[in-house]
């Protein structure tokens, strides 16, 4: 009879424990949809570097228009809206920005301040920066290949330097 009465205590206890871990977890697994929930309603802007608004914020044709009237080793501070073409692969590094159809910069962040997230590809932002015109060397050509994730053969193809807009972004908004 002892045993009897052992045995139903320990299969009540054993029952009871086990009811109270799936509590637990189902209320850990709520939680983790809240959150997620949360973070996907969230859509506040990301800000990268120093601060700035997305006030005043140039076009894409009037920033081309003020590349135009650059030379070599002239710079103009501006502010302007773009999508993101493309973002370093390794570690976001840098972006490529479309101006117009056929024309895109290269943006790199102030003292390596800052990077972007490797995911942010067709994301809208906005910079905040120097602009400049520049020659861009052979080896560095192939080294962003490189961080694009372009093959062996296309990156053999890069033989000369390239004359190129370029951005030195000291902030970045990412909507």
């Amino acid at each position: 009879m002892r045993n009897l009465i052992i045995a139903f205590f320990s299969a009540g206890l054993l029952l009871t424990s086990c009811k109270t871990e799936k509590k637990e977890t189902s209320t850990e697994s709520t939680e983790v949809k809240k959150e997620v929930t949360a973070e996907v309603k969230n859509e506040e802007p990301k800000l990268f570097g120093e601060k700035l608004s997305d006030a005043a914020a140039l076009t894409t044709e009037d920033v081309l228009k003020n590349y135009k009237d650059l030379k070599i080793g002239d710079t103009v501070t501006v502010k302007f809206a773009s999508k993101i073409n493309e973002v370093c692969s390794k570690k976001g590094c840098w972006m490529k920005l479309p101006l117009s159809q056929e024309e895109e910069i290269m943006v790199r962040f102030k003292d390596y301040g800052f990077f972007m997230p490797l995911d942010s590809q067709g994301k809208d932002v906005i910079v905040e920066g120097k602009a400049f015109v520049k020659v861009t060397p052979v080896d560095e050509l192939r080294h962003y290949a490189e961080d694009a994730g372009k093959s062996k053969e296309e990156i053999e193809k890069i033989t000369e330097p390239k004359k190129e807009m370029a951005f030195l972004a000291h902030g970045v908004l990412l909507k």
